[in-house]
């Protein structure tokens, strides 16, 4: 069975709980990697694991180092575009986890599934 790719638009899902991330967006992003380290063993509810996890980092946040378990990808520009890059890049199947609607317009039209920010905040 293949591998499947978990994509994460960290800015979407650090920004769907207001719990004071805007004051350090870098340290948001870095607790939400190391939150998904065991989801990358384990999965999400519907998706078993072990997955690969690429998280997509922008702006203030870009330039945190991957961990294992947890690629971080920044995004030069648009991280939704970035994330599109991401599942057009990656063989097999792809999960993306994100609220935005465009965004998840644009990865579904890629075969891509998604899940919502809760299915990988924990």
């Amino acid at each position: 069975m293949e591998t499947v790719t978990l994509v994460v638009d960290a800015a979407n899902v650090v920004g769907s709980v207001p719990d004071g991330w805007w004051r350090d967006r870098r340290g948001a992003a870095e607790r939400l990697r190391d939150r998904l380290v065991p989801v990358a063993a384990t999965g999400l509810a519907d998706v078993p694991g072990p997955l690969t996890v690429v998280l997509v980092v922008e702006g203030q946040a870009r330039g945190i180092d991957s961990v294992p378990g947890v690629r971080v990808d920044s995004a030069p520009r648009s991280g939704d575009d970035r994330i599109v890059e991401v599942v057009t890049e990656t063989p097999g199947p792809c999960v993306v986890a994100t609220a935005d609607r465009e965004l998840r317009h644009r990865v579904s039209a890629l075969g891509a599934e998604v899940v919502g920010p809760r299915a990988v905040r924990g």
